[in-house]
């Protein structure tokens, strides 16, 4: 990974979650995405923080679209790894997130790992 295809995936995430645009988010994710996420219980009712499959996260997305309503991210910092990075970031009510997301040859997640502040 280097510092370039790290920023032009994130500024392409940023820009689709600013739009609140489904479909536009979504497209950064494969098929077979896996995710963890604290708020998975909240949104999706799934004790186990966990979410299989693009349909799923199409679900647990949308919820959250409509929850939050006001939904901004403001980066923070961008992290660069060897096949993943992190996006450093201000969400919902000021509170920092830092994800972590894996990408396959396409730029698209494989894995991703949200953890709030």
């Amino acid at each position: 990974m280097d510092d370039e295809r790290a920023r032009r995936f994130a500024e392409a995430w940023y820009a689709a979650w600013t739009a609140h645009d489904l479909e536009a988010v979504l497209d950064h994710y494969t098929d077979n995405v896996e995710m963890t996420s604290p708020l998975v219980a909240a949104l999706a009712a799934r004790a186990d923080g966990r979410i299989t499959g693009k349909a799923a996260l199409r679900e647990y997305f949308a919820a959250g679209l409509e929850r939050y309503p006001d939904l901004l991210f403001e980066p923070i910092g961008l992290f660069v790894g060897v096949d993943s990075l992190v996006l450093y970031y201000t969400s919902v009510g000021g509170r920092v997130a830092a994800e972590t997301v894996f990408l396959d040859e396409n730029d698209r997640v494989t894995q991703y790992f949200a953890h709030y502040g």
